[in-house]
């Protein structure tokens, strides 16, 4: 049943009208004001995937053709939901397989970059190497689509407290413990051990007392003697936490032994150390984190195989026409140029590459697909005979900070006990990724073992079996790790993100550039989800 005005107006035939004259943003916004689908931006909403009776329940039948621009993580999440609304969906694919930087290497698997450097992965088939992302917090969106399509996960261990830190002496670290790998668990315990009983001194001798009660510097005194495991006379002398010798030395777990000595304040702090705590305890990085069982592909490939018939491969986007009636996308496949003709277009193709594809977008759109800036990015993967970090460090998962240009090095989440493990040598960005993608596949590997040497010694070195890289920003379906959005271009209706969150003609734009939570598949899923809600909702109106 159709609700009226007290014009006698129908509902569906004002917005109708108001999408002749205003569009779909004028159309969803005033959806949004008459409660008939959920405001974009209330989050506390859950999403609302279209359905095959939307249609029909305004008795007509679904009939309209999207395509979309992009196996990626954001194109098939799209396409997954659109389908579940009955709209025909056809998917156009640059590459030979779904996913974009959701991409695992295995045996096999091969590369060209920009500049035609080959290489072919020559991992053991049981291993493998997450090239793009390699980890998931546990509320984000990716759970949700991990849950529906029955992905499997396990545990990734985002933060290990027998890691270690290691910074090099620099401009910002220095000191004795400058160029040795320091345990995390001793870092902290020691940094924090330390600190503590410095503020505890400075309660004790008044220095707070304008900002803290007498109830409150009881309290604050109590928390940090638990906090820093300082003694009754609230110093620190060290702690059981930093770790000790010989975990295995004679009397066991009945005498532990005498802890580690702690490491000197200032030399912890010449070093720099205490930098790094912070990132784990970041929204985005705490722990609870997850992976796919047997590599983070499994996702784009879930999704594929829910979208398999409509995904067309090795075709690339050549051009891109709104129509008065659609849209008309250009493409090239087998060595022949073809067309779609479609009455909406979802592009997920990153917003670097869309220069290079002819449109007939307004001068704004065109302008602002230029404004995001894509950021270098590079990975190497080492796979070694033995898992010597497990067996001679006992290091079971986890992530190894440094101040090099190699950036972290990365300990498999999986496979614990076995025989082999790809350890990911190198993840970093910006200047070091350049430095790093300048270089020859091998001389990546070479620059990144001599970096791991100085925090493993020689087994990094001497039980090396084979490497595989990337330079996300010489990859020429993708052209950078992801984007970033200069000052001020991010944000509401009168910046280039705004103006890009609705359409130009029939043509949507969709992918993690097009959220908040940049290079994060979240991204891509959750504006997918926004793109859909506006398409179905500017179909259902019109």
């Amino acid at each position: 049943m159709t609700s009226t005005t007290t014009t006698g107006l129908s509902r569906r035939h004002f917005l109708h009208a108001l999408g002749v004259t205003g569009g779909a943003g004028a159309v969803l916004g005033a959806m949004e004001t008459l409660g008939v689908v959920p405001a974009a931006s209330a989050h506390t909403v859950a999403f609302q995937a279209p359905r095959d009776g939307d249609f029909s329940l305004q008795g007509r039948a679904n009939r309209r053709h999207v395509v979309v621009l992009g196996a990626g993580v954001a194109g098939l999440a799209a396409a997954f939901e659109l389908q579940k609304g009955g709209y025909r969906v056809t998917v156009l694919e640059a590459g030979d397989r779904p996913g974009g930087r959701n991409w695992t290497a295995r045996r096999d698997s091969t590369s060209v970059e920009t500049d035609g450097t080959r290489q072919t992965a020559r991992f053991d088939r049981d291993q493998y190497m997450n090239m793009g992302p390699a980890r998931i917090p546990q509320h984000h969106t990716t759970m949700q689509y991990c849950r529906e399509l029955g992905v499997p996960l396990e545990v990734f261990a985002n933060a290990n407290a027998s890691g270690y830190y290691f910074n090099q002496p620099s401009a910002t670290a220095g000191g004795p413990l400058a160029g040795t790998p320091v345990r995390h668990r001793a870092a902290k315990a020691d940094l924090f051990g330390h600190t503590s009983a410095l503020l505890a001194k400075a309660v004790s001798q008044g220095s707070l007392d304008a900002e803290l009660s007498a109830a409150d510097k009881e309290n604050l005194i109590g928390y940090l003697r638990s906090f820093g495991a300082l003694t009754a006379t609230d110093t620190y002398v060290g702690s059981g936490r930093a770790g000790y010798p010989r975990d295995d030395e004679p009397g066991g777990w009945f005498d532990r032994g005498t802890p580690l000595a702690p490491m000197d304040l200032g030399d912890l702090l010449a070093a720099g150390v205490g930098r790094n705590f912070s990132f784990e305890a970041g929204w985005d990085q705490a722990m609870m984190m997850f992976q796919p069982v047997g590599g983070m592909d499994a996702i784009p490939r879930a999704l594929a195989d829910a979208v398999r018939s409509v995904i067309r491969y090795g075709a690339p986007v050549s051009g891109i026409q709104n129509t008065p009636t659609g849209v008309t996308v250009t493409y090239t496949r087998d060595g022949a140029t073809k067309t779609v003709d479609a009455d909406y277009c979802v592009c997920t193709i990153p917003p670097q590459l869309m220069g290079g594809i002819a449109s007939n977008f307004s001068a704004q759109t065109k302008a602002d697909l230029a404004v995001p800036v894509p950021v270098s990015v590079g990975k190497v993967g080492q796979q070694y005979r033995r898992r010597f970090w497990e067996t001679d460090e006992q290091i079971m998962g986890g992530i190894t900070n440094t101040n090099m240009d190699n950036g972290t090095i990365w300990y498999p989440s999986s496979g614990y006990l076995g025989a082999k493990g790809v350890v990911v040598g190198s993840y970093n960005f910006g200047a070091n990724a350049d430095a790093y993608g300048a270089l020859t596949p091998a001389e990546r590997v070479a620059r990144t073992v001599e970096r791991g040497s100085l925090v493993h010694g020689a087994p990094y070195r001497d039980e090396l079996e084979t490497a595989f890289t990337v330079a996300w920003h010489k990859m020429p379906l993708q052209k950078g790790g992801w984007v970033g959005w200069p000052a001020g271009t991010q944000g509401g209706p009168e910046t280039a993100y705004g103006r890009l969150t609705l359409p130009d003609g029939n043509t949507y734009f969709a992918g993690d550039h097009m959220s908040y939570v940049i290079a994060w598949q979240h991204g891509a899923f959750e504006s997918a989800r926004h793109t859909v809600t506006s398409l179905h909702t500017r179909a259902l109106a019109t």
